[in-house]
This record gives C-alpha cells, sequence and structure tokens, in this order.
C-alpha cells in the first residue's frame, strides 16, 4: 500500500526558489506486475518506486500495486476528489491495457481477457483519467507503461491488447512506453525539480509523447513546503480489537465480497497478505461454496457408494461405485444437476441427495414392476410350450422344450425323462449287441463276425470280432510242410543232453519249454511253435532246418546233415 498524505518538507541547495510555495498536488499511480488469471507483467510495479519522490514532492499520492477493481475504482474516486486542492496532476499507469481502436482500459488484477459487454467492470478507463487531467491544462501528464500486446489473446472479443489512438484533451501530456522505462521516467527526468524536462523527454527514442509538450516544459517546483503532520502513536486497543473482531467475521463469511471489505477497511493491517491469497483462491475455483457445503454434510464412504449407485441406477455413469467421487462422478453429479434444474457444480447438497435418493427408489420400484412384468409373461409362454411338447410325455416333445427354455420351469423334468429314455436305449442296444455277438461267436467264421462290426462297428465285442477274423484269415501250414519238419528233427536225434539244451535256450529267449527234462513234450513243442511264428518261420512245432540254424546253432553242438 502506498496511498498516504504524509507530507515532508523537501529542501534543496541547488534548486531554491525566492518564496515558498504551498503544495497541491495529486497523483495517481497504479501497477499490476501480478494478475490473477493472466500472464505477468514484468517490472510494472515499479513505478510505486516514485511514491517517496512525489511525496517529497508535495504531491498526495494514491497508489497500489496489483489493485483490483474495486480498490482501483476507490483510488481514482479519491484522486477525483482531491482535483479542487490540486495544482499539477500525475497519472501513471502500468501493466495490461485492452482497447476497441479510440477508447483503452487499465485491466485490474483479477481479470480475465474481456468483452466489449465486460471491459467497463475490469479495469480503468483512460477516457474518465483524461477527463479528469484536463481540467489541469499545461499541468496534467498521464504516464503509461503498456505491457506486450502479445501477451494477451483476446480472441473474437472485438478488443484488442495496447492502447488505441485516443483524443487527447488541450493541455494534457501523454507518455506511452514500457513498464520499466514508465518507472525510470517516473523516478527520474519527469519528477527532477525545478528542470525543463521537455527536452530530454523528446530525445528518449523508448517514449511516445503526444498532447502538450513545449521543449523548455518544467513541471516540478524546486522548494515545496508542506505542512507537518505530527506523528501518532499508533492504534489504540480499541481499534485493534475492531480489526480483530472484523477478520474474524470476515473467515467466517469466507467470501470474496468480505475480504475485500476487509482490506479496504484495513489496507495495512496485518491479514491483507491472508485475505488477498484467499480472495485469489476463491476466484480461482468458482463453485468452492458449493464444495465446503458438501464438505460440512461429511459424507461416509458408504454414503457415497449409495449416491453413485443412486446416479448409476438413473443412467447417470458415475464410471464404477467405490465410494470415491473422482471425474466420473463428479461428471454424473453434473449431469443430473443440470437436468433438474440445479446449478452445476458437481457438489451436492442435504436437499439433492434426498431428491436423488427418491428419484433412485422411484426408478428402482418401477424396473422391479417392469421385471415382475416380464417374468410373468415369461412364465406363462413357458407353461404354454410345455404342455404343446412336454406334456405329450414323449422324447421329440422334452428335446422340443429344452431347446426354447433350457432353463425353464419344466427344464429338470425334460431332462431327467430324457435321461431315463437314454439309459432303457443304452439297455437295449446293450442286449441286441451281446445277442449278435452270441450268433457270431456260434458260426465262428469270418462272415459271421463281419456282419456282426457291420452292424456294431464300436459294440461291447468288436475287438474279439476283428482278433478272430485276423485268426481265421492266417495262413495256415499243410501237412507236408509239417511232416516234413518232422523228418528234418529226426535227423537231427534229439534226446537225452541235446533235448535239454534244447529247452535250456528256449528259456533263455523267452519261450516256456516246461520241465527241463531232456523230454520233448507238448510245452517243448508249444515253445518252438511259438519261436517260429516270433521269427516268421512257418509254424510247425518241430526244429526244421530253419529253425535248428536260427535256435540251436552256438548253444548246441549239432550237426544238421545236407538234404
Amino acid at each position: 500500500m502506498f496511498q498516504s498524505s504524509v507530507r515532508r518538507l523537501l529542501m534543496s541547495t541547488v534548486f531554491v526558489l525566492p518564496l515558498p510555495v504551498l503544495a497541491q498536488d495529486a497523483a495517481l499511480v497504479l501497477g499490476n506486475e501480478r494478475y490473477e488469471r493472466l500472464d505477468r507483467v514484468n517490472r510494472a510495479d515499479d513505478v510505486l518506486g516514485a511514491v517517496d519522490r512525489l511525496e517529497a514532492l508535495g504531491f498526495d499520492v494514491f497508489g497500489r500495486a496489483n489493485g483490483r477493481v474495486d480498490a482501483v475504482s476507490d483510488l481514482a474516486a479519491a484522486f477525483q476528489a482531491q482535483l479542487d486542492d490540486a495544482d499539477r496532476l500525475l497519472v501513471a499507469l502500468s501493466g495490461h491495457f485492452v482497447t476497441d481502436g479510440t477508447r483503452t482500459w487499465l485491466l485490474t488484477a483479477e481479470s480475465t481477457e474481456p468483452d466489449l459487454f465486460t471491459v467497463d467492470g475490469a479495469g480503468l478507463s483512460l477516457d474518465s483519467v483524461l477527463r479528469i487531467l484536463a481540467q489541469r491544462p499545461g499541468k496534467a501528464v498521464l504516464l503509461l507503461g503498456a505491457a506486450d500486446p502479445d501477451d494477451l489473446d483476446m480472441g473474437d472479443s472485438r478488443l484488442r491488447a495496447g492502447v488505441g489512438d485516443m483524443e487527447i484533451p488541450q493541455g494534457v501530456t501523454l507518455i506511452r512506453t514500457s513498464p520499466s522505462m514508465a518507472a525510470t521516467v517516473l523516478s527520474g527526468v519527469l519528477t527532477e525539480p525545478e528542470a525543463e524536462i521537455g527536452r530530454s523527454l523528446a530525445s528518449n527514442s523508448a517514449l511516445s509523447l503526444d498532447g502538450y509538450f513545449p521543449i523548455d516544459w518544467q513541471l516540478m517546483p524546486g522548494v515545496v513546503i508542506v505542512e507537518p503532520i505530527l506523528p501518532t502513536t499508533g492504534p489504540t486497543e480499541s481499534d485493534l480489537n475492531a480489526e480483530a473482531a472484523l477478520w474474524d467475521r470476515t473467515t467466517d463469511a469466507d467470501t470474496v465480497e468480505a475480504y475485500r471489505i476487509y482490506v479496504a477497511r484495513y489496507p495495512e493491517g496485518p491479514f491483507v497478505d491472508d485475505a488477498e491469497a484467499e480472495i485469489v483462491s476463491i476466484l480461482a475455483e468458482p463453485n468452492r461454496a458449493a464444495r465446503l457445503a458438501e464438505e460440512a454434510l461429511s459424507l461416509s464412504r458408504d454414503a457415497r457408494r449409495d449416491i453413485q449407485t443412486d446416479l448409476t441406477l438413473l443412467n447417470y455413469n458415475t464410471r464404477g461405485v467405490d465410494g470415491i467421487f473422482g471425474r466420473g462422478s463428479r461428471g454424473a453429479i453434473v449431469n443430473w444437476q443440470q437436468f433438474n434444474g440445479f446449478p452445476q457444480s458437481s457438489y451436492l447438497t442435504r436437499d439433492q441427495i434426498n431428491l436423488l435418493d427418491a428419484q433412485a427408489a422411484r426408478k428402482q420400484a418401477e424396473i422391479e414392476a417392469e421385471q415382475a412384468r416380464i417374468s410373468a409373461q415369461a412364465e406363462a409362454r413357458d407353461r404354454s410350450y410345455w404342455t404343446e411338447t412336454g406334456g405329450f410325455g414323449d422324447e421329440a416333445g422334452y428335446r422340443a422344450y429344452l431347446e426354447r427354455f433350457p432353463d425353464g420351469l419344466f427344464a429338470n423334468i425334460a431332462s431327467a425323462r430324457l435321461s431315463e429314455i437314454e439309459d432303457l436305449r443304452r439297455l437295449a442296444i446293450a442286449a441286441q449287441d451281446r445277442a449278435a455277438w452270441s450268433g457270431a461267436e456260434g458260426r465262428d467264421t469270418v462272415a459271421g463276425y463281419q456282419e456282426y462290426l457291420a452292424v456294431y462297428p464300436t459294440g461291447v465285442f468288436a475287438a474279439e470280432a476283428r482278433a478272430r477274423i485276423d485268426d481265421l484269415t492266417a495262413p495256415s501250414t499243410t501237412d507236408a510242410e509239417i511232416a516234413q519238419s518232422q523228418a528234418q528233427e529226426e535227423t537231427l536225434r534229439l534226446s537225452g543232453i541235446r533235448a535239454q539244451l534244447l529247452e535250456l535256450r528256449l528259456r533263455d529267449i523267452g519261450h516256456n519249454p516246461g520241465r527241463l527234462d531232456g523230454v520233448i513234450d507238448g510245452d517243448t513243442r508249444n515253445a518252438i511253435a511259438a519261436y517260429q511264428e516270433a521269427q516268421g518261420i512257418t509254424v510247425t512245432g518241430y526244429v526244421d532246418r530253419a529253425t535248428a540254424v536260427g535256435l540251436m546253432t552256438g548253444s548246441i553242438n549239432v550237426t544238421i546233415p545236407s538234404p
């Protein structure tokens, strides 16, 4: 805060006038560097650095850095009220400017990009400032430190960033430059006591000068006598209590208006920074009051699940029922609020929760009634179809019913009766299978077994039938072959030790010759036949020449005579 009514005595050993002059001057100094919703304007608030210098020169200074529209309007009104007592008028403005081409506004700290219909409520009109300055021709200056126009995107607002072509009243001086140069000029040449500043300003290429501007122009006096104000002893205890009470009421209200009232009442108060921070926070969250109201309800997680269930039942997708109000739930609440004519804050009040619950209960009742109606119709169709199908008690009817109503009222009955029919069919097939096998086995011919397999390819006795066919179709040994094999064995004279060695050999290679007694009996013959079958030799049961070569050579000292 730079507003001050303190007056000082400036004595200069260089600039001394013969007669003292009573100071009657006013200055309005506004520098907006930190915007709440727009880009920052670097060094825009540096113009406030000239406040002490101006006060020392006899100016009543009405100044503020980063002021909102209400505070700026109050300062401008106070500056205008000082007009009757002021000889010189100086206005220094720095920050974001917008124009419609002929009119220009300085945007205040809380501004967004305005349009033609909102700009008067978002900034300070330079036309109004110029009308005030016009009342002191030759002693009125408007200094503008304008931000880079590229820093604002005005879109289709019918406004553009920057300072427009203003109509400058007679005798008013307009200086346009950058924010940093505006601060330099205001703290330097423009406020230099008893100096002819016209030539110095004209030679500065960083300045754009318009209006009244003589080369020998002198704005500031050399000696200023100001009225001293006795120092105060500070706020009384009553004042402090009053301020504390107002702050308590302000925080209880917790609104932008309440915080602004506090700042206006106590611009140097200890809670100003807190108030301004709260204002920024509230403006940045449009639905803050609604959020706080919902938080005051202290909804449990189960209560939030119930709300999500109700919203989902009413076809507002919450993206899950987990008791957490995330983006999906907030979006569903907004859609519900819009449909029901409530402000779309995404936060619920107790009355809204009660209405939502009532709507969901009604919807649930409607759903249950519809489900009961549909269920009754389905049951009627089920019973009617059973009468026309399963009611006849045959396999076709049962299968037709189950195809249409696999989970129907009579599905269990139909399935059980089909199982009974299939069990009877399986028993009948098994009996027929056994009877057919008995017939084939009695005939014991290849044709008989083939007839059985034609009817029962996967029957119980199919494997036995195929094995018997193989036996019956296997090549048989002739009597001549047997006689020849017997004659060849006799030439070997297999008796005694030789016969016993033959039995040992058969046993060793896995064929059972019976007792190892040197007697070639039936067991021995079977073992010889098994060996012959395994080796692909004609099966005779006698040790013929081929059998002897494969079986006895190397094991029995046998001389095989030539044929």
